[in-house]
């Protein structure tokens, strides 16, 4: 099978500072065939019926509260969030899915999948990971099942949360864990900045712009979650759980988180 090789090699200047991303301080990624690496596009894409252009992980409430008003309130907020915040411990949460279900571990997969569901802070995000993951468990089982997803599916009969579900496929179709992490990061800020176009709203040369600036930012947290245990889960976005909470009693909504 024709295989190809990923590497990371962005030295784009990273938001908090004047610190750059040298190529050799993201690690390069392992092969991926054509194959793995068509599917791990299809899974992410917005195309996917997953429903995740319905949820904007509190940024609504950030866009009325008047936290995020242009692309670089944008980009501070969505840093943030990245590195301290849900995007970190969900690609940590779908790393280690991603361990278990390869190494065959059913007892610490289930581990990781109820400490997924618990974990999240406030019921719209929940209500978030939760659908979204069922969203995605059910359309690929049905477009392409694999044995891991059905184990799943066999072992825990609680809520899957979405890093849980796109783990569990990817080690099930044997897609490497660094190329599976950095895509599902990439993907969850696409759909950030795609949420923000249309609240704050911005154009989608701005869009573009944050999505390059967010770039090293992305490959960071994703090799930080590789090397990450669920003993490093933990966050510092106060701001940003506040915004899902208060989203709930937001008077006008155009997203459901």
């Amino acid at each position: 099978m024709a295989m190809i090789t990923t590497t990371t090699t962005t030295t784009a200047t990273t938001v908090a500072g004047d610190e750059r991303l040298s190529r050799e301080e993201l690690a390069p990624l392992e092969p991926i065939s054509h194959a793995a690496l068509y599917r791990l596009a299809t899974w992410l894409s917005p195309a996917y019926p997953v429903g995740g252009f319905a949820y904007s992980s509190g940024i609504e409430w950030a866009v009325e509260a008047g936290d995020i008003v242009d692309r670089a309130s944008l980009l501070g907020w969505l840093t943030a969030v990245l590195m301290e915040g849900a995007g970190f411990n969900d690609a940590v949460l779908m790393a280690a899915a991603h361990r278990t279900a390869s190494a065959g571990n059913d007892a610490a997969l289930v581990d990781v999948a109820e400490l997924a569901s618990a974990l999240v802070p406030t019921r719209e995000r929940h209500l978030e990971t939760t659908t979204l993951g069922r969203a995605f468990v059910d359309v690929t089982c049905a477009a392409l099942p694999c044995e891991a997803l059905t184990k799943l599916k066999t072992l825990w009969n609680g809520p899957v949360a979405y890093p849980i579900a796109v783990g569990v496929t990817c080690a099930g179709h044997s897609i490497p864990v660094a190329a599976a992490t950095h895509a599902f990061l990439a993907a969850v800020a696409a759909n950030w900045v795609s949420a923000a176009v249309r609240l704050v709203p911005l154009g989608h040369t701005d869009s573009q712009l944050t999505l390059s600036a967010i770039e090293p930012t992305v490959a960071d947290t994703a090799r930080r979650a590789i090397g990450s245990t669920l003993d490093d889960l933990g966050g510092a976005t106060f701001r940003a759980d506040l915004a899902s909470a208060r989203h709930e009693t937001q008077y006008t909504r155009l997203f459901r988180s």
